[in-house]
């Protein structure tokens, strides 16, 4: 059975090129949501998951706090969280890591490599 990944962007084509290559490249059976809140609905209705891929910067719930009201909505330490992001400095992705993500997705991303660099996101270090 193929690992389950949700994955969180607001933006659509995002979403669609970010879903197609996860699954198509990576093996993954990916369930796309817009926006934090519909993630929290996800993960009650949908879950369990492997892993989340969670856009920083949303509308509403942005990633930080998404990250924290799944954390507090019960989703297992054990499934690893890693932000997609278009900022790339080191000061940032720090930040998010500390937040509790186990690693960060740059924007824009290149649809072939995106499913390994996930993979290392997720590797233990």
């Amino acid at each position: 059975m193929s690992p389950r990944l949700l994955l969180v962007d607001d933006d659509e084509d995002i979403r669609t090129i970010a879903r197609m290559s996860f699954e198509r490249i990576g093996g993954w059976c990916v369930v796309d949501v817009p926006s934090g809140q519909d993630a929290l609905d996800a993960v009650s209705r949908d879950g369990p998951f492997d892993a989340v891929v969670l856009d920083v910067m949303m509308p509403g719930l942005d990633g930080p706090a998404t990250l924290a009201r799944l954390r507090g909505d019960g989703l297992p330490a054990e499934v690893p969280i890693v932000f997609l992001t278009a900022k790339v400095d080191r000061a940032a992705c720090d930040r998010l890591v500390e937040l509790g993500a186990a690693g960060t997705l740059r924007k824009p991303f290149d649809p072939v490599t995106l499913p390994h660099e996930l993979e290392r996101a997720l590797a233990p270090s």
